[in-house]
């Protein structure tokens, strides 16, 4: 009976991967569980808010073309962060600019004065971005406004006096990030000002108060800050409560391109200092990042999450400026990555950030998960597991022993009919992980997509090292050490790929664990 009951699964893996490439042929490299947009452009997550049992995402979006244009807010709902509504643009340009990026909270206790009937109104804060007075040579063609709903977001009406932030001539103002301070009873703005932020403070979301600033002698530089976030998380094992300032910069990312760091200390109401131990770090290191990938850019954390959920939970733009007017896709352009928990990790270096899915993901999972204990690895023995599920979408573990003599590189390798190839793994000798999409697929659009491979040095030293990696159709995401190194990748295979092994390049290691799992598409 094995006989025709594994010819049987066979078949319907034919079958299913003939599926693959015929969907994949209608929407090429379109992701099956990653937010995109229905057409045209996207960028920047903007005003995420949950509200009233939905998590609001807004998106730089250009509905004309599938390259950057005038900038509008795109609009989605999810009750679940992971299947998602489209609804009609939520902000269009007008004479005052574009609507670049910003953020959204509840002002529940009407602070501004724009409620209605008793309900709180939801409050966009955004900049303005005049592309006419840019053209002409102004340097203060940016400014902060805020437009207000109390329709759970479906219409929305802008302020009658904006900008609440005039430009006093800073070329680069923008991206502003609001959130309520309950320790200190105001509203706190970081706002991205060239190569630093500004935090600004307010009553009432109307009138703005200069604080302070910080970054100008922190951190990288090598490109203009953009899409900052300031916010609170707590320690669990000691309750202590630290203040995490993020900031995207473009270019100089840890592997070239546009990336995000970010920055851990206390903040007084008016000052962020930080933490003497981050501050040690950041002298060896210059920079502290969120992702190593290529394609985790301006991500920023939805604000008004219940408390009694008590998330943070944060939402980037899977794409990089280097080449994202030029990635092939045919009706649409850019994804975001999943969304993910933040959280503070102790380590001997201090605090740092760790990032991983959120729970709802395992809406995802499917039931045939494939599993395998104690694989002795060597060089010239690659793992292939015996499958009955195209590994086209699916999520993979590895828990492996750090070997006393390490010697090569752990791979996971993916791979398709055309000999297109995807690896992303751990360098034993030299303590970092690493992904490689130089041989994954189309790379001509671009001489800076796949021209190297790209690292991450590792923080922990634990003797057991346990990643996860997330395959979609066009993107992997890689959560190691209990989150606190990712690496976020695009790849642009010619066909979906379906065949998975593990490798040890050199001498050999032991798999505690290893499981594949596969998953549904959201949309």
């Amino acid at each position: 009976m094995l006989k025709p009951i594994f010819a049987s699964t066979r078949c319907l893996l034919c079958v299913f991967v003939l599926y693959l490439n015929t969907m994949y042929a209608q929407e090429r490299h379109r992701p099956a569980y990653h937010f995109t947009p229905p057409k045209a452009w996207m960028n920047d997550p903007n005003g995420m808010v949950y509200y009233a049992g939905e998590y609001h995402l807004f998106y730089q979006h250009y509905p004309d073309a599938t390259v950057w244009g005038p900038m509008h807010w795109g609009h989605a709902v999810s009750t679940d962060l992971v299947h998602w509504q489209h609804l009609p643009i939520a902000l269009y340009p007008d004479s005052l600019g574009y609507i670049f990026s910003g953020s959204a909270v509840v002002d529940w206790h009407n602070t501004s004065g724009l409620g209605k009937n008793n309900e709180p109104p939801l409050i966009a804060i955004f900049t303005y971005h005049d592309m006419a007075a840019e053209k002409r040579g102004a340097t203060n063609f940016q400014s902060q406004a805020i437009a207000y709903s109390h329709d759970k977001g479906r219409t929305w009406t802008k302020y009658a006096g904006n900008p609440v932030i005039p430009n006093q001539g800073i070329k680069d103002f923008r991206d502003p990030k609001v959130s309520w301070d309950n320790i200190h009873q105001q509203w706190v703005m970081v706002l991205a000002v060239q190569d630093h932020v500004e935090f600004w403070v307010s009553s009432n979301l109307l009138q703005w108060q200069y604080a302070s600033s910080f970054g100008k002698t922190w951190g990288a530089h090598g490109g203009v800050w953009e899409c900052p976030d300031f916010f609170m998380l707590q320690d669990p094992s000691t309750q202590q409560t630290r203040w995490v300032l993020l900031s995207s910069i473009n270019p100089g990312g840890p592997n070239h391109g546009s990336a995000t760091q970010y920055f851990i200390g206390d903040f007084d109401g008016n000052v962020f200092q930080l933490d003497k131990k981050f501050e040690e770090s950041l002298q060896r290191n210059k920079a502290i990042w969120l992702d190593h990938g290529r394609d985790n850019y301006a991500g920023v954390t939805w604000s008004d999450v219940p408390k009694e959920d008590g998330r943070r939970i944060f939402l980037g733009w899977m794409s990089n400026w280097d080449y994202a007017n030029q990635v092939p896709t045919d009706t649409w352009r850019s994804a975001n990555t999943l969304p993910r928990t933040l959280a503070l990790v102790a380590t001997k270096q201090g605090y740092r950030l760790a990032s991983l899915p959120v729970k709802e993901v395992k809406k995802l999972f499917l039931p045939q998960k494939y599993e395998a204990r104690a694989i002795q690895l060597k060089s010239d023995k690659p793992f292939e597991p015996a499958l009955t599920f195209a590994p086209t979408l699916s999520v993979v573990t590895l828990r492996f022993d750090v070997p006393q003599q390490p010697q090569g590189e752990l791979i996971i390798e993916f791979s398709n009919t055309q000999k297109e190839v995807y690896t992303v793994g751990y360098d034993l000798v030299n303590k970092q992980f690493f992904s490689n999409r130089i041989k994954a697929g189309k790379n001509d659009f671009s001489t800076d997509f796949a021209k190297q491979i790209h690292v991450a040095p590792r923080i922990l030293d634990t003797k057991t090292i346990e990643l996860q990696v997330f395959f979609d159709v066009s993107s992997a995401e890689l959560f190691a050490d209990k989150g606190t190194i990712n690496m976020t990748e695009l790849f642009f295979p010619a066909t979906p790929f379906t065949k998975i092994q593990i490798m040890q390049t050199h001498g050999t290691s032991h798999v505690q664990y290893f499981a594949i799992q596969p998953l549904k598409g959201a949309f």
